[in-house]
C-alpha cells in the first residue's frame, strides 16, 4: 500500500500544538486555567510519530523489499535538527543576558543533552518536574519530548527490521505485549516514581506503539471502514475524549497511566475512522487546521523559551493581554522559521553533504560556546556591579506590629511547639503555610486549606475543628474581606482562635533594584514602585486599593480583638525604604509580584519566628 498524504493528520498535529501553548501560558478566565490537561498534546505526537514512522518503514519493506537506514535518518536529521539548533542560537544571547550564572550553567546543560539525545535523562536526574514551577525558568525544559522522540527513531527501526525479517508471523503480538508492557510499567512508576514515568522512553513506548499497531493493521489490511456509521460516530468520539483530557485531566493527573489511555484511543479512532466525507475529518482537514499543523513543530519549538524568558524578565507576569500577545509572535516566528529553515533543509535538491556541514558548524558552536559556559561557572563576572545588599533586618517597627495584631481569646495561652494551625486561603496562604514548614521551627501540626470562600462552609472540614489556631491568608480584596466577615460569625460560634495577614502589596516602596527571576538576582537600576518583584510601574489606583483594603483589615482586627500579621513588617524596612529581595547568601526570594520561592519560604519563616507573633496572648 502506497502512502498517500493524509491532511486530517496535520490538523491532529494542530490541536496537540495548540493544546501545550495554552497549557504553557497559564492564562486564567475568572480564576479558571482552561486546557489545564494541555500537556496531553505531547501524547497526540506520540501515537501519530508512532503511526507515521511505522508505515514509512512497513511500507519500505513491503513494496521495496528493503528498508535503508541510511535515507530513514537523513529525513529525520533534516526534520529534526536544523530548526532545533537555531532556535537554540537565537535563545543563547537572551540566556546570557537574563540569566544568573547557575541559571546558565543549568541552561548549557541542557543544550548539550539535547543535541546528545538526551535531554529527558538530564531534566530527570537534574531533579525537575515538569509542570513544576521551576520548569518555567528552564528554556529547553520542552526537549525532553525530542529526546524521547529520537530515542525511539534510533531503537524502534533495528527492531522492527529484526522482526520483520524473523518472526514475521509475530509481529502484531511483539507490538502488543511490547504496549502492554510498557502501560503497566507507566501506570506503576507513575504511582511510585513520577518523574521516572513522566521521562522516560519505557514508559512513553506505548503510546508510540498504539500508532505503530495503527500502522500495521492498515499496512497489512487497510482501513475498512465499509460502516458508514462507525465513520460518522467513532472520529466524532476521538474528538471528545481528547477534549476530556483537556479540560478535565490536570498536573495532579497521574500521567503517563491508564488514565492517559482515554485521549490516546481519542487519537487513534481519529486516524482510523477518518474519512473524507466526515465532519471531524473535513474540519481537522481545512486550511487553518492543516496550516498549523505544518508549522507545528517550529510552534513547538520556539513558544517555551519564548515563555520561558518572559516569565524570567517579569515582563507580563500575571498580565493576560501581555501572554495572549505573545502568541502572535510566536506564530510569526514559527512561519518564517517554517518556510525559511524547515522547507529548505527538508528539499531533496539540497544535498544532504551540504546539509552536514551546516549542522556540524552550528554544532560545533552551539557545544562549544555551552560547554565554555559550564567550564567558567556561568560567567559571574558578567554581574560584577551587583549591588547585592545584605537585609538581616529586625524590625525595628517591631513595637508597632504589636499594637496592630490585637490579641488572642484571653482563656488560651498559646504555644507554637504545641499549636494546631490551619492556614485557610489562596496562594499567599500556601506561602505562609510554606514559611512556617520549611523554616526549621518547631510547630505541633500546620495544615493548609485551599478556600476561595466559594465552596461549602469551612467549619465543616475536620481541620478546622481539631485546630487550635486558624489563620486566614489572602490576596484580600474586598469581596474576600465581606466573606470573611461573614464566616467569621459562624467561627465565634466555636470559639476559635482567629489571625489574618495582610496582601503582599500593602506597601508602595522606592527601591533602586530592577530584578530578575533566577536563582541570585539584583540589578542596580533606576527607581521604580515595589510590588513584589514585578519590573514594571503600576497604576496608583491599584495599589491605594489594596492599602484601603489593608487598613480596613486592621481595624477590624483591632475592633474583633484577632491577631494580625502585617507582611510589610517582615518584608520591608519602611522607614529604610528597603525590602528584602535575596537571603543572606544571595538567592531569590520571590519567584514572581509576591509569592516565595522555597528559599524565599524559608528566610520569611525564620523573621516571622523572630517576630514571636505566634506566642502573644
Amino acid at each position: 500500500m502506497k502512502l498517500t498524504y493524509r491532511p486530517e493528520i496535520d490538523g491532529l498535529r494542530a490541536i496537540a500544538v495548540i493544546s501545550v501553548i495554552i497549557y504553557h501560558t497559564q492564562i486564567k478566565i475568572f480564576g479558571y486555567q482552561p486546557f489545564k490537561g494541555g500537556f496531553i498534546g505531547v501524547d497526540i505526537f506520540f501515537v501519530i510519530s508512532g503511526y507515521l514512522i511505522t508505515s514509512i518503514i512497513l511500507n519500505d519493506l513491503l513494496i521495496n523489499g528493503s528498508f535503508s537506514f541510511t535515507y530513514f535518518y537523513e529525513r529525520r536529521v533534516r526534520r529534526i535538527l536544523p530548526v532545533l539548533m537555531i532556535v537554540m542560537l537565537v535563545s543563547m544571547p537572551f540566556a546570557w543576558i537574563y540569566l544568573f550564572p547557575s541559571g546558565l550553567i543549568d541552561f548549557s546543560k541542557s543544550i548539550l543533552y539535547s543535541l546528545g539525545f538526551g535531554s529527558n535523562f538530564y531534566f530527570h536526574y537534574s531533579g525537575q518536574e515538569y509542570g513544576d514551577l521551576g520548569g518555567l525558568f528552564k528554556p529547553f525544559l520542552h526537549t525532553w519530548s525530542l529526546s524521547v522522540e529520537e530515542q525511539y527513531y534510533i531503537l524502534f527501526p533495528v527492531i522492527l527490521l529484526l522482526t520483520f525479517n524473523f518472526f514475521k508471523e509475530y509481529l502484531i503480538y511483539i507490538l502488543l505485549v511490547g504496549l502492554i508492557v510498557s502501560l503497566v510499567l507507566a501506570e506503576w512508576t507513575s504511582r511510585n516514581y513520577s518523574s521516572v514515568s513522566f521521562y522516560f522512553l519505557f514508559t512513553r513506548m506505548w503510546e508510540l506503539l498504539a500508532g505503530s499497531i495503527l500502522a500495521y493493521f492498515e499496512t497489512k489490511f487497510g482501513r475498512i471502514n465499509k460502516q458508514k456509521i462507525f465513520q460518522i460516530i467513532f472520529p466524532f468520539l476521538g474528538l471528545i475524549l481528547i477534549l476530556h483530557s483537556f479540560f478535565y485531566f490536570d498536573d495532579d493527573t497521574l500521567h503517563p497511566s491508564f488514565f492517559t489511555i482515554s485521549p490516546i484511543v481519542g487519537v487513534c479512532l481519529i486516524i482510523w475512522f477518518s474519512d473524507k466525507s466526515e465532519l471531524i475529518t473535513k474540519i481537522l482537514s481545512t486550511k487553518l487546521f492543516v496550516g498549523v499543523g505544518l508549522i507545528s513543530y517550529s510552534l513547538y519549538l520556539w513558544h517555551y523559551p519564548i515563555f520561558s524568558f518572559i516569565k524570567i524578565n517579569g515582563i507580563v507576569s500575571g498580565n493576560l493581554q501581555g501572554k495572549i500577545l505573545l502568541i502572535p509572535i510566536i506564530f510569526f516566528l514559527s512561519i518564517i522559521s517554517y518556510f525559511l529553515i524547515e522547507k529548505p533543509f527538508r528539499n531533496k535538491k539540497y544535498k544532504f553533504k551540504k546539509i552536514i556541514i551546516y549542522l556540524l558548524i552550528l554544532f560545533s558552536i552551539l557545544f562549544t560556546f555551552n560547554l565554555i559556559i559550564i567550564e567558567k561557572k556561568g560567567y559571574p563576572s558578567r554581574f560584577e556591579k551587583l549591588k547585592k545588599i545584605n537585609k538581616n533586618y529586625n524590625p525595628d517597627n517591631f513595637y508597632l506590629a504589636q499594637t496592630r495584631m490585637g490579641s488572642f481569646n484571653k482563656n488560651k495561652k498559646l504555644d507554637t511547639k504545641n499549636l494546631n494551625i490551619l492556614i485557610v486561603g489562596d496562594s499567599f496562604g500556601e506561602d505562609l503555610y510554606n514559611a512556617l514548614n520549611l523554616s526549621g521551627h518547631l510547630y505541633n501540626n500546620v495544615d493548609f486549606f485551599f478556600y476561595d470562600f466559594n465552596y461549602k462552609f469551612i467549619t465543616k472540614n475536620e481541620l478546622f475543628k481539631n485546630s487550635d489556631l486558624v489563620i486566614y491568608s489572602y490576596d484580600w480584596n474586598n469581596s474576600r474581606f465581606v466573606s470573611f466577615k461573614n464566616d467569621l460569625k459562624k467561627i465565634q460560634k466555636l470559639n476559635q482562635n482567629i489571625a489574618i495577614t495582610s496582601s503582599s502589596n500593602e506597601y508602595k516602596v522606592k527601591s533602586r533594584l530592577y530584578t530578575l527571576i533566577d536563582n541570585k538576582i539584583l540589578f542596580e537600576k533606576v527607581d521604580f514602585d515595589y510590588f513584589g518583584l514585578k519590573n514594571t510601574y503600576f497604576n496608583n489606583r491599584l495599589v491605594n486599593s489594596k492599602t484601603k483594603i489593608n487598613q480596613e483589615l486592621k481595624r477590624f482586627a483591632q475592633k474583633k480583638e484577632l491577631k494580625y500579621l502585617n507582611k510589610e513588617d517582615y518584608m520591608c524596612n519602611i522607614e529604610k525604604n528597603e525590602c528584602d529581595y535575596i537571603d543572606n547568601d544571595g538567592y531569590k526570594l520571590l519567584y514572581d509580584y509576591g509569592h516565595y520561592t522555597k528559599n524565599g519560604a524559608k528566610y520569611f519563616g525564620k523573621k516571622i519566628f523572630k517576630m514571636n507573633w505566634l506566642k502573644l496572648n
